[in-house]
């Protein structure tokens, strides 16, 4: 297949094999990014609808509902751990603050459905391996949308065949103002380490060039080293307002990551290899169409802009179709908890470097 072949298919859904069916879930957690994200891309999906809203009051989960007909019930975080309207959904999407997923996916689990829970999958190591252990009778897929952005995937075939020679480094960064772009309010989940977990910005921003990196090399990180550092008055009780990381992946590929939750909205990911290099740019951010660059090493270059203008809602519907055509085929769902685990361990790697200024192993 040639380069030209790649790029050409660039929308095709490799994955996609379920003709017809309906997964209905459940979204626990109302805050703005299921509501101005989750929302509206499975409203676009072919395989899923919303019918159960759940958050910390009726009244809440109620304003989902008035704009979501296919809505059936209304619940209360309690109820949907006492098992309400379990009759009214098929699986539950949690996106809740960092340290209550073990909570509502262990609840959703116990009621015997399928969940894709959001990353980073829980607040810390410990609680993530309990969360894994809690669903293990049930499908369980965390959220990592670049792994079903089909740009992203098609980066991942042309490294695996050799486009770019052997790969060797990867560059990912992504940043923000976390307080104009998500809430102004330093009051936030975000910021409060019992429930964000180690930290804000590498939990919250930094997973995106690591899981991405891991998915497109299809290798894991061995070991890593990490600065960090908070100034704004906001980020007084967090340690990495702004961080840089370093990763060294089992198959000798090294990645240079940088995020930041108080500067320009940016993001971008490359590969480069012995024979060229790969760049999707912007990436992770949602905001612009993103172009997917394959640059060779005898001067050939070829880029393609896949026309997408709302990058969230189509990167989250390919997430939840993908999701809803697994479990309604009854086909294990990735990346799955397992998959998971090996982030929740660099990402504890990353702040333990980070305070101890060494190289850290990922155990």
């Amino acid at each position: 297949m040639t380069v030209d072949d790649y790029l050409s298919g660039i929308r095709q859904r490799d994955w996609e094999e379920l003709e017809s069916g309906t997964l209905r879930v459940a979204l626990v957690g109302l805050g703005w990014w299921t509501r101005e994200q989750a929302v509206p891309a499975i409203r676009e999906s072919k395989f899923c609808e919303t019918t159960v809203a759940v958050s910390s009051s009726h009244e809440k989960a109620e304003t989902v509902a008035d704009d979501s007909p296919t809505v059936s019930a209304a619940l209360t975080y309690d109820e949907f751990v006492n098992g309400d309207a379990t009759d009214e959904y098929d699986a539950a999407y949690v996106c809740t603050p960092n340290a209550s997923h073990l909570q509502y996916v262990s609840a959703a689990a116990d009621h015997g459905k399928a969940v894709l829970c959001e990353k980073p999958m829980e607040a810390t190591l410990d609680r993530a391996e309990e969360l894994v252990a809690a669903a293990e009778d049930v499908p369980l897929m965390v959220a990592y949308r670049m792994q079903t952005d089909p740009q992203v995937r098609r980066m991942r075939e042309l490294v695996r065949d050799g486009a770019i020679g052997d790969p060797v480094a990867v560059h990912g960064h992504m940043e923000q103002q976390m307080l104009d772009v998500v809430s102004g309010n330093p009051d936030q989940w975000r910021l409060d380490p019992d429930l964000a977990g180690y930290g804000s910005t590498v939990m919250d921003l930094g997973i995106y060039p690591l899981n991405t990196a891991r998915f497109v090399l299809d290798a894991d990180p061995v070991s890593v080293t990490a600065q960090m550092h908070s100034e704004h008055e906001a980020f007084d009780d967090v340690p990495d307002e702004h961080a840089t990381f370093s990763l060294r992946f089992d198959d000798g590929t090294y990645a240079a990551c940088t995020v930041s939750q108080n500067a320009h909205l940016s993001g971008g990911v490359r590969v480069i290899g012995t024979e060229g290099e790969l760049r999707l740019d912007p990436a992770f951010l949602g905001a612009t169409p993103q172009t997917l660059t394959l640059r060779l090493a005898d001067g050939r270059e070829m880029e393609i802009d896949d026309g997408r203008r709302d990058l969230f809602g189509d990167e989250m519907t390919e997430e939840f179709d993908y999701f809803a055509d697994r479990v309604v085929r009854g086909v294990k769902p990735t990346p799955d908890g397992e998959h998971a685990l090996v982030d929740m361990r660099t990402l504890a790697a990353i702040y333990e470097a980070a305070e101890t200024e060494r190289w850290v192993s990922v155990e």
